[in-house]
């Protein structure tokens, strides 16, 4: 029996890669694929997939809201998280929104596929990137910092705009990397100041370099 998978990631050419990639195990069937979170429920209720493959940074609605989202309406479905990033704070928030999977884009191929067959037994999977960077942040003692950012409740995009405006991006930069105009990556700057009582640019970078955001 074919593990049924639902692709979502709002890239065409790498979900076109990725459904190539799975179409070639015998026991996976890629049976549909989205470029939006929004429509992701909708698609899930029509296809009944065994798992969703789901990309974090999406825009409108992101995979953590939407891996939310299914999970409350279809406890059993079984979701994993696919980004470009393994940050501490996207790995604990996709798993606390319920993903049984962790799996760098880099690693996609091979890891995916061992992923899927830990799912269908039940299994927990992090790829070993992810899990290298688990480590690497209790080993450096950024447990104290990574609690930090989730004290002061930074958001997911707070949290991209940091790291972005700590790698020396402007706000229009930032805007079209993320896909949101300037004003609002300067609204985000001001949130991101007031939340952790910073008062420029030089101590967000600082603050970013910390707690391991950046490597700057």
């Amino acid at each position: 029996m074919s593990i049924r998978v639902l692709l979502v990631d709002d890239h065409a050419m790498f979900r076109e890669a990725l459904r190539h990639m799975l179409e070639k195990e015998r026991d996976v069937e890629v049976i549909g694929e989205l470029g939006d979170g929004r429509l992701v429920l909708e698609m899930v209720t029509q296809l009944r997939p065994d798992v969703v493959i789901m990309d974090i940074s999406m825009p409108t609605v992101n995979g953590i809201e939407a891996t939310r989202l299914l999970l409350g309406i279809y406890p059993q479905l079984r979701v994993f998280a696919l980004s470009a990033f393994c940050y501490k704070q996207f790995v604990m928030e996709m798993m606390d929104a319920g993903a049984m999977a962790y799996v760098v884009k880099s690693a996609a191929g091979e890891q995916l596929v061992h992923a899927l067959h830990s799912a269908m037994q039940g299994k927990t999977y992090l790829c070993p990137e992810t899990a290298a960077t688990l480590v690497q942040a209790n080993r450096r003692g950024i447990q104290a910092a990574a609690d930090e950012i989730v004290k002061v409740r930074l958001g997911r995009r707070e949290t991209e705009v940091l790291r972005l405006l700590a790698e020396g991006l402007s706000s229009p930069q930032i805007g079209e990397k993320l896909h949101i105009a300037a004003g609002t990556v300067d609204v985000h700057r001001r949130n991101i100041m007031n939340k952790l009582d910073l008062r420029n640019v030089p101590e967000l970078t600082k603050y970013a370099i910390r707690i391991g955001l950046t490597t700057l």
